[in-house]
C-alpha cells in the first residue's frame, strides 16, 4: 500500500525540533522541578541523568526503528514486529497519550489564562487593583467550572489548527517557530529568576552535592521511581510518538545521533527549567515552595511576579507563554499519535483518509473526556472519582485518576514488557538492522552497550520504577 497520504519530515532538522517539542512540555517545565524539589535536588538530578544514558537511550532508539521500519502508526509498527505482543504494546502505547491528553490540555488551558492575566495586569492593572495573590487566583479559577471549560477549548482549537496541516506544513512549521522562541523566553526568564534575593540558595539545592536519598532503600526507591517517571513523562517514552515520529522519518537519517540529540536537547531545557522555577521558588517561600506541586507553576510562581513590582506581569506574561508554548508542542504530539493511527486505519482499507476530518474527530473526543478533567478543577467541585470512597491519592481527582493509569502503569509497563519483547523474544538485531540503513555504522562497543541495556539494565529499572510509581501513587497524599 502506497503511503503518500502520510507526507513526510521537511528536513531533519524540522523532525528534530519536533521531536524536541514533544520531549519539551510541562514535564519540563513544571515536572522536573517539582520532582526534584521532593527528591532532595541533587540526588533526583544524578538518578535522572544515569536513566537518561541506560534506560532513556535504549528504549528511543528502538522506538525510533520500530516506527521508520514499518512506516505506519504505533499500532501497525509494533504488529509488523509480532502479532501477538506487538498488537498489546500498540494498544497500551494509544492508551497513554488519549489519557495524557485528558489532563494535559486542561494545564495548558490555565496556562492560557494565566498569561491572560498577567497581560491584563501589564496593559490595566487589573490584578493589582483586585488585590489577589497567586493562590486567591488559582483557587477561583479551578472553581470557574465554564471558564476552565471554555479554555480547554481554545487551548485544543490551537491544537486542531496546527496538526489540520500535517506533518510537513503543520506540526514541523510550527515546531521551527516554536521551539527557538520558547529557547529566548526560558533564558529570559532564567536571568531573572537567578538575580532574584535568595535565588542562590535554589542553585544550591538543585547542583551542590546531596546523597541524603540514597541513605535508605525506601527514599532511594521514591527517588528513582519520581525520576523514572519524569523521563520517560519527558522524554516522550512509551506513549507512542517516537514511534509515530520515526514512522515519517527518513532512511537516510542516524538514528542514533537523533536520539543522542533529543535525549540531550530535553535534559537540557529541564535543568534549564529547574534554573527558571527552583530559585525563584526558593526566593519567595524557601524550600516547602519547591515541593508544592501544581500550586508551584500557578501560586508560587504567580506571587513571584506579584512581588517584582511593575516589571513583574511582564515577566508573567513571557514564563506562561514559554510553558503555553512547550504544553502545545507536546500536546500536538500526542495528538498525532491517535490521528495517524486513524488514518492509517483508513489507508489500509484502500481509502484515501480526509486529515482534517480526522483530526477534528480526535480533537471533540479529546475535549469531551478533558471537560471532565477541567470541571473537576482538580477535586474542588465535588465530582464523583472513581475509587475515591477509599480515600487513595489515586482517586483524589481526575487529573490523578488519569495520570495515574497512563503514567503510573501505562508507560512503565509498556516499556518494561517492550524491553524484554525485544531484548530477549524478537532479538536487539532487529533495531540494528534498522540503525545500520543507508551506510550508518553502530560499531560492536555501541552495539553491545545497547544489548546488554535492553535486555538487562532496562528491565530490570522498568520493573523497580513501575513498583516505584505504582507505591508512590497508592500510598503518598497528592500535593
Amino acid at each position: 500500500m502506497e503511503q503518500h497520504h502520510r507526507g513526510q519530515w521537511g528536513s531533519n532538522l524540522g523532525f528534530l525540533l519536533a521531536a524536541v517539542g514533544s520531549a519539551v512540555g510541562l514535564g519540563n517545565i513544571w515536572g522536573f522541578p517539582y520532582k526534584m524539589g521532593v527528591s532532595g535536588g541533587f540526588a533526583f538530578l544524578i538518578i535522572y541523568l544515569i536513566l537518561a544514558v541506560l534506560v532513556g537511550f535504549p528504549i528511543m532508539l528502538c522506538e525510533l526503528a520500530i516506527g521508520r521500519r514499518a512506516g505506519r502508526s504505533v499500532l501497525v509498527s509494533y504488529q509488523q514486529v509480532d502479532k501477538g505482543m506487538g498488537t498489546f504494546l500498540g494498544f497500551l502505547a494509544m492508551l497513554s497519550p488519549f489519557l495524557i491528553l485528558s489532563f494535559y490540555t486542561v494545564l495548558g488551558a490555565y496556562c492560557i489564562e494565566y498569561m491572560s492575566l498577567n497581560l491584563a495586569d501589564m496593559a490595566f492593572g487589573v490584578a493589582a487593583m483586585a488585590g489577589m495573590s497567586g493562590g486567591d487566583t488559582f483557587g477561583a479559577m479551578l472553581t470557574n467550572q465554564f471558564g476552565s471549560i471554555a479554555f480547554t477549548f481554545v487551548f485544543i482549537f490551537v491544537c486542531f489548527l496546527i496538526i489540520r496541516g500535517g506533518i510537513k506544513d503543520g506540526i514541523e512549521k510550527f515546531n521551527k517557530i516554536g521551539m527557538p522562541a520558547l529557547f529566548i523566553m526560558l533564558v529570559i526568564v532564567i536571568v531573572r529568576a537567578v538575580t532574584l534575593p535568595g535565588a542562590g540558595e535554589g542553585l544550591a539545592f538543585m547542583f551542590a552535592p546531596n546523597f541524603e536519598p540514597f541513605t535508605n532503600f525506601k527514599s532511594f526507591l521514591s527517588v528513582l521511581s519520581l525520576a523514572g517517571g519524569q523521563m520517560f513523562f519527558s522524554l516522550s517514552l512509551a506513549m507512542g510518538i517516537t514511534v509515530t515520529y520515526g514512522s515519517y522519518l527518513s532512511k537516510k537519517e542516524s538514528l542514533v545521533k537523533n536520539s543522542l540529540i533529543i535525549i540531550i536537547s530535553d535534559t537540557l531545557v529541564a535543568i534549564m527549567a529547574g534554573m527558571a522555577v527552583l530559585p525563584a521558588a526558593f526566593a519567595l517561600g524557601g524550600a516547602d515552595s519547591a515541593k508544592a506541586g501544581p500550586k508551584l507553576l500557578f501560586i508560587t510562581l504567580q506571587d513571584v511576579f506579584n512581588a517584582m513590582g511593575p516589571a513583574g506581569p511582564m515577566f508573567g506574561v513571557i514564563f506562561y507563554l514559554l510553558v503555553l508554548l512547550a504544553a502545545i508542542t507536546s500536546a500536538i504530539a500526542l495528538l498525532e499519535v491517535l490521528v495517524t493511527f486513524l488514518s492509517d486505519r483508513v489507508a489500509l482499507k484502500g481509502r484515501t483518509p480526509n486529515r482534517k476530518k480526522l483530526v477534528t474527530i480526535v480533537c471533540l473526543v479529546v475535549f469531551a473526556e478533558a471537560a471532565l478533567v477541567a470541571a473537576d478543577g482538580l477535586g474542588s467541585n465535588g465530582l464523583w472519582i472513581p475509587f475515591n470512597s477509599t480515600g487513595r491519592p489515586l482517586g483524589s481527582t481526575w487529573l490523578d485518576f488519569m495520570d495515574f493509569i497512563s503514567e503510573g502503569v501505562a508507560m512503565p509497563l509498556g516499556a518494561l514488557l517492550m524491553s524484554f519483547w525485544i531484548g530477549w523474544l524478537v532479538g536487539p538485531k532487529l533495531v540494528r538492522d534498522e540503525v545500520e540503513l543507508e551506510n550508518h555504522r553502530m560499531s560492536s562497543g555501541l552495539y553491545g552497550f545497547f544489548n546488554f541495556c535492553i535486555k538487562v539494565i532496562v528491565p530490570l529499572a522498568m520493573a523497580f520504577i513501575l513498583y516505584g510509581m505504582v507505591h508512590d501513587f497508592v500510598t503518598i497524599p497528592p500535593q
